[in-house]
């Protein structure tokens, strides 16, 4: 006999047990007559009641003759004598009521169980979740990647806009994911890991975003701070489930946000353990990706603004064996990230595009994206029914030079100072050949401890700059304090930004663009973001390679550039002495001086005044 048979027997006859108990407490039942207490009190006095229980208030017995329906047990409930008494003078028939208290019990029980079962029910839960007692002790070890199932990013290649070389690289991505298997028919494979480099702004995780919108494909996304916590194993076990999650979904994308958080190269610094936390957890995801064949449908994404300090382990082939370079937008990219942000808000016929691009060069996608946005905060503080293009203006200058302080007063001493020193600034900027046009002056104060500002607007995009370009642009910068030493004999705390600015381009074109006759064409420093050149170093500060002789001379042709190049300002405001004071006057007018006011007061002035320096 099989178990199944002996299964079922064993049913039939628990079923026929309680059969017969069910039966036998019936016809037990039906055997006890339940009377009324009146009733009772008759058959006593008649003398048919052979025996009694009593109990607090029932009483149950046996008869010397059976009822009229061949009951001879009863059972009745009490009545107290008094009442009985006086309803039996009037002959009437009664009985004694028991209050039902079985729900009161019931609850009296089975609520303190209910209330346990539920707080053990609601503290398992926040404990499995993460947030409960422990902190979440019972699910530490999970990742806590979020998932994006198919197309639920909301995002595709059309939202991107400005980064056209790294779509081209990522379609191939989407390409592979759509038909993983006939991608390597030619012998080829998929590389493993993309890494997205590029300053922060420039659309990194939007890119990540829009390759899982296109390919329609899971998307597994979590930052790598996340892999971190205080217990000693927890990072690398979040490492595999999320591996372990994500193949069981493939095809998928995991993307790792912030991976210099995960990756940081091993051993920098003087105190650097070997077996740190987040040692093992990079080490997992070393493992994790030699795992796993490309061919399964999983493709890595990571996205990183500092490359330089990752583990070179992470990024050799067969790993991160590609890296996608995500850079600031050029005016083309530009003016195609703004039409894109633009179609959200109201714009006015005056808007254009191209002009707004031309106003923001190094802005990146998420500061254009704020640049919209304050336009149209500003259009709407004003009233206006569309965003107008002197929003997009305002808007550029509260990004670049702050918001303006009318409230913080100036005295009429200080205003004048720093008209002459904006103005110096200014008439450098005009009177030199290569410089970027002057947008506009002003002596209203911005920002934190900004009194003035001057705004130079580029032309084109640059990516090159001579030793001549450097010198002049140093010029401008040293313009203002040349403007306060001759006007007012004396100089002013106010050119301490502008003098740390000069004092590093001379530094640079000393040490590192090799623009000095004196030290030759020898690059003395390395650049201060390249953190790998020095993988021991404790932290990325500039480093001396070279002798205390030459670093006086150094310091010696910093000095020299920087006298030079003061000295050369302050003869171009000498010999515009005329020009100067006139500006400076129009400026303490209308606080205020646009491009077409500054071109005004040059078309005024005598030309005798322009000679050439």
């Amino acid at each position: 006999m099989n178990n199944k048979a002996r299964f079922n027997i064993g049913y039939a006859i628990a079923a026929i047990f309680a059969v017969f108990v069910i039966q036998y407490f019936v016809s037990t039942a039906s055997q006890i007559a339940v009377i009324p207490y009146s009733e009772y009190q008759q058959l006593l006095k008649q003398g048919k009641v052979a025996t009694v229980g009593i109990s607090d208030r029932t009483l149950q017995g046996t008869l010397k003759e059976p009822l009229s329906g061949g009951q001879k047990q009863f059972v009745t409930t009490r009545v107290d004598q008094e009442t009985a008494q006086e309803l039996e003078k009037y002959n009437v028939r009664f009985t004694g009521q028991i209050e039902s208290t079985f729900l009161r019990d019931l609850l009296s029980w089975v609520m303190p169980v209910l209330l346990f079962f539920g707080l053990w029910w609601y503290i398992g839960k926040r404990a499995a979740e993460g947030g409960g007692l422990g902190g979440g002790l019972m699910a530490i070890g999970k990742s806590k990647a979020k998932i994006y199932v198919e197309s639920n990013t909301g995002v595709t290649f059309a939202d991107v806009a400005g980064v056209d070389e790294a779509k081209d690289e990522l379609r191939e991505v989407v390409d592979f994911l759509k038909n993983p298997t006939d991608y390597g028919r030619l012998g080829g494979r998929m590389p493993k890991g993309v890494l997205l480099v590029g300053p922060p702004g420039t659309g990194k995780t939007l890119l990540a975003k829009a390759v899982a919108g296109e390919a329609k494909v899971p998307f597994f996304s979590i930052s790598g701070s996340e892999f971190v916590e205080m217990f000693v194993g927890v990072g690398a076990a979040r490492v595999r489930d999320l591996f372990q999650q994500a193949h069981q979904k493939a095809p998928a994308i995991i993307f790792i946000d912030e991976l210099d958080a995960l990756g940081r190269a091993r051993g920098i610094g003087p105190f650097a353990g070997g077996h740190d936390e987040k040692e093992q957890t990079l080490n997992q995801l070393l493992v994790e990706l030699d795992g796993f064949d490309s061919r399964s449908g999983l493709v890595i994404l990571a996205a990183t603004n500092r490359p330089e300090i990752l583990d070179p382990a992470l990024l050799r082939a067969g790993r991160f064996d590609r890296q996608v370079l995500v850079d600031r937008p050029d005016k083309k990219g530009r003016t195609e990230i703004l039409k894109v942000h633009m179609k959200k808000v109201q714009l006015d016929s005056s808007v254009d595009p191209v002009a707004v691009a031309a106003l923001t060069p190094g802005f990146t996608g998420a500061d254009l994206a704020n640049l919209v946005n304050e336009a149209a905060l500003l259009a709407t503080r004003r009233g206006a029914s569309a965003v107008a293009m002197t929003d997009f203006n305002n808007a550029v200058e509260r990004m670049v030079a702050g918001l303006e302080k009318r409230n913080r007063l100036l005295n009429p001493k200080e205003r004048e100072i720093v008209a002459y020193h904006e103005m110096g600034h200014a008439l450098i900027a005009l009177s030199l050949p290569g410089v970027d046009p002057v947008h506009k002056v002003s002596i209203i104060p911005r920002g934190v401890g900004a009194l003035g500002y001057t705004i130079q607007r580029p032309i084109e995009d640059r990516f090159l700059m001579t030793k001549e370009e450097l010198e002049n642009k140093m010029a401008v910068l040293l313009g203002g304090r040349a403007a306060e030493l001759i006007v007012f004999s004396h100089l002013s705390t106010g050119a301490a930004d502008d003098l740390r600015r000069v004092t590093d381009i001379a530094r640079s074109m000393v040490t590192r663009y090799g623009m000095s006759e004196k030290l030759g064409s020898v690059a003395y420093e390395r650049d201060p973001g390249n953190f790998l050149a020095g993988a021991d170093r404790p932290f990325p500060t500039r480093e001396r390679d070279y002798a205390d002789e030459t670093a006086a001379a150094v310091d010696e042709e910093v000095r020299a550039i920087v006298d030079r190049v003061f000295e050369r300002a302050q003869g171009i405001l000498k010999a515009r002495r005329a020009i100067l004071d006139r500006a400076a006057k129009k400026l303490l007018e209308k606080e205020t001086l646009e491009q077409s006011d500054l071109e005004a007061l040059i078309r005024e002035t005598p030309k005798e005044a322009l000679r050439a320096i």
